[in-house]
């Protein structure tokens, strides 16, 4: 077989379609893997930051995801009665280098902001990115939501040096999930 114009050309299409068939065969398998890990991660930042639920159950709008499932807007923890103790709530914010998506919860009385997961940022290593540090995340266990602000502006969250925009964003963002689930359910 001469290397012809027109062999070249099928032997190019073989090849991408043998290409695009191994793509594919590992793509599937590969989706099915990651959404567990997200179902994973998301139930442990669920019992990080609302510890004293027994369970959530997801409270869902009219948004629907990727595959036609409506996404929740947030998880009402129950204890093991079924008496709701408190929220948690995921909240997307614009970070200073990209979104910051955290997980926030909430007592029941929505006066204690009771943790904070950070899910995912694309915030600068080193600075912004602190913000997943469990020194950083700790302030923000059982603390009063009147307390909920930046030390500079009278709160009892210490920002991190030279990432304020990160440390506000995650402040904000905690305030519009709280704000967001009392409009519902308080």
């Amino acid at each position: 077989m001469k290397n012809t114009p027109a062999n070249i050309i099928i032997k190019m299409i073989v090849l991408s379609a043998l290409a695009a068939v191994l793509l594919a065969a590992t793509f599937v398998p590969t989706q099915a893997q990651l959404k567990i890990l997200q179902d994973e991660q998301q139930t442990q930042a669920l019992k990080a930051v609302l510890p004293v639920a027994a369970s959530f159950d997801p409270v869902y709008g009219d948004k629907l995801d990727a595959d036609g499932n409506p996404v929740a807007l947030y998880f009402r923890g129950v204890d093991s009665s079924g008496n709701i103790v408190g929220y948690a709530f995921r909240t997307t914010q614009p970070g200073a280098q990209g979104l910051i998506e955290l997980l926030g919860g909430v007592s029941a009385d929505f006066q204690t902001v009771t943790g904070m997961e950070v899910m995912s940022h694309s915030e600068t290593p080193g600075l912004g990115a602190k913000i997943v540090e469990p020194g950083f995340k700790a302030q923000f266990l059982n603390l009063p939501v009147a307390d909920l602000s930046l030390s500079k502006d009278g709160g009892k969250v210490d920002a991190i040096s030279g990432a304020t925009i990160s440390s506000t964003t995650v402040v904000n963002a905690l305030h519009m999930g709280i704000d967001g689930v009392r409009a519902k359910e308080g």
